[in-house]
């Protein structure tokens, strides 16, 4: 009996392991097969002809008017299988008689967030010194209209499109039209305007356009333009190519701003040192009609400026605001900040962890340029 339930035994362990080995085969069978599957479609792919993206511009019947990347139109085909098109959508078509494949999500890449600074400011109007009477201004025109729309519908007016600040750099341009996205919680575009400057003919006309699109994409919105003098220049009837594309890009702007409805949740806030060479087609009402002012702060801002940037300064003992804030006189709010970065540097050369008057005043003679190289030399040896 014993010698037999070993033979069996020996039998059951082969069977067992000749199933176990055939299922490993074929579960290897299995995966060699998909291998080559994948293999033969990857092989596929080389041997396609690759399709060519365009822009829809109109449907003609049953055929499309499409746009290539180089600038050229055609009326092509369409497959039957595809959903209705409308201007605007993208597709891919056939290279040699352009035959619409297949419709794309193309235009909703947004190709332009290459060229601008998307986010949700985190700036208050706690972090802002002075500049009362301009942030009043813009909450008058920006805040109101986004926050109480019923509010203008109920008095029967239309609330400006945009405003335009204005001012000596450094002055806090920027940070009031960040202060005023942050309260009204609304997506912060900014681009500066040498950005719309493109090189080749319509590329800036067509950046516009996606930046106002993207605008409307994420509403509420804000679109914050630096520099407009870079592209919103008095315009000349004579020119270089060069000075041409940057009218039309200027006139896509303005259409995109008269293109707005009333209370949209869309406001444009625009931004320069040079007023005096903005065209007037720009600042004329019904555009940015609403112009504010932001000058270099007086004594007393100048204080509460510096108290803000030096919350986080521990000092050795307490300065006199008064002393410091007339030492900074003709300062923009960008140098007071840059004197309290300054004054830290001075602590952290002599291994201080404080700073002292001595400090701040120091580099308020730093920012205006009339310390000497001798000081900074002997901290140094």
């Amino acid at each position: 009996m014993t010698k037999n339930g070993n033979s069996d035994t020996r039998v059951d362990s082969l069977v067992y392991s000749y199933a176990a080995d055939a299922g490993g085969l074929e579960e290897e069978n299995r995966f060699l097969k998909e291998s080559v599957v994948n293999l033969e479609h990857e092989l596929e792919k080389f041997k396609r002809t690759p399709l060519i993206l365009c822009e829809v511009r109109d449907i003609i019947d049953q055929h499309a008017l499409v746009r290539l990347p180089n600038g050229n139109e055609f009326l092509v085909e369409v497959a039957h299988e595809l959903h209705p098109l409308r201007p605007g959508d993208g597709v891919l078509a056939e290279q040699k008689n352009l035959t619409i494949i297949k419709k794309v999500n193309s235009c909703k890449r947004f190709d332009v967030e290459r060229f601008v600074i998307l986010e949700r400011p985190t700036t208050s109007w706690k972090d802002i010194g002075g500049l009362k009477e301009q942030e009043q201004e813009i909450r008058e025109v920006i805040e109101l209209p986004l926050t109480q729309p019923d509010l203008f519908k109920e008095v029967g007016i239309y609330p400006p499109k945009g405003i335009l600040l204005y001012g000596p750099p450094g002055t806090g341009k920027t940070l009031l039209a960040k202060a005023v996205a942050n309260s009204t919680n609304s997506t912060f575009i900014q681009v500066v305007g040498s950005e719309l400057v493109q090189k080749f003919i319509g590329e800036g006309a067509k950046l516009v356009r996606e930046i106002f699109q993207l605008a409307r994409e994420k509403a509420p919105s804000i679109i914050f333009i630096d520099e407009l003098d870079a592209i919103g220049a008095t315009r000349m009837d004579v020119g270089t190519s060069g000075e041409r594309e940057v009218q039309r890009t200027f006139m896509q702007l303005l259409a995109e701003i008269d293109g707005f409805k009333p209370l949209d949740n869309v406001k444009i806030i625009g931004c320069t040192n040079r007023k005096d060479i903005l065209d007037p087609a720009i600042v004329r009402p019904g555009r940015l009609d609403r112009l504010i002012y932001v000058p270099v702060p007086d004594v007393a801002e100048r204080k509460e400026i510096f108290k803000i940037h030096s919350s986080r300064v521990g000092f050795e003992k307490k300065v006199d605001l008064d002393l410091i804030s007339q030492s900074m006189e003709g300062f923009s709010g960008a140098e007071i900040r840059s004197v309290v970065t300054e004054a830290g540097y001075f602590a952290i050369r002599d291994s201080r962890r404080r700073v002292t008057e001595k400090d701040v005043l120091r580099a308020i003679d730093k920012i205006r340029g009339t310390e000497t190289n001798t000081d900074y030399m002997s901290m140094f040896g």
